[in-house]
């Protein structure tokens, strides 16, 4: 009977580690950020240049996955944003304005189609200038590939009143920021 149990325990053991370190190690958006997105109309995106400094942080329409782990836009195939992001850019991210909540994260293009219907629905729920005009995407920019979808994962928030400074080198993305 010890003999079945001692490997038992240590089974059930490595099973409770794994939870704990796969828990622990998950990003998702933080409170701070959750509140801040459900105001935002935007959210502002930079990402980093081949050289390692910031670029310009631009405005982009956004929904979050189901999840609520990760921020949703879309962007033109051709964009510097699209461009970086294919070459594993990080990006910076402020929400609701250029001053507002800021984070760093990750950012991948994602054919996923639950993700891009979320984004397509999303933002006809949200963006009175989608449903009125159809400014927003379709299903067939996506399909034909003239438009991406992007999922971007943060990393670790910054710190209050950290500002967009195109040109200059961004924070680490794997280690917070001193506060």
């Amino acid at each position: 009977m010890k003999i079945i149990r001692k490997p038992l325990a240590a089974v059930i053991a490595a099973v409770i580690m794994l939870v704990l370190m796969n828990g622990a190690g998950r990003a998702e958006i933080s409170p701070r950020d959750r509140q801040a997105l459900a105001q935002a109309e935007l959210v502002f995106v930079a990402t980093i240049r081949k050289n390692g400094t910031q670029s310009k942080a631009a405005p982009v329409w956004f929904t979050t996955d189901t999840a609520n782990q990760a921020i949703l836009i879309e962007t033109d195939h051709n964009t510097w944003k699209a461009k970086r992001i294919r070459r594993g850019s990080p990006v910076l991210i402020w929400v609701g304005a250029p001053r507002g909540p800021a984070f760093i994260g990750t950012a991948e293009i994602t054919n996923d189609s639950a993700l891009i219907d979320k984004i397509l629905k999303d933002y006809k729920e949200k963006y009175w200038q989608d449903r009125m005009f159809g400014w927003g995407p379709s299903r067939g920019v996506f399909t034909s590939g003239d438009e991406l979808a992007i999922k971007i994962t943060p990393v670790h928030d910054l710190p209050d009143g950290f500002i967009s400074a195109p040109g200059t080198p961004p924070p680490p993305i794997h280690a917070p920021p001193a506060k």
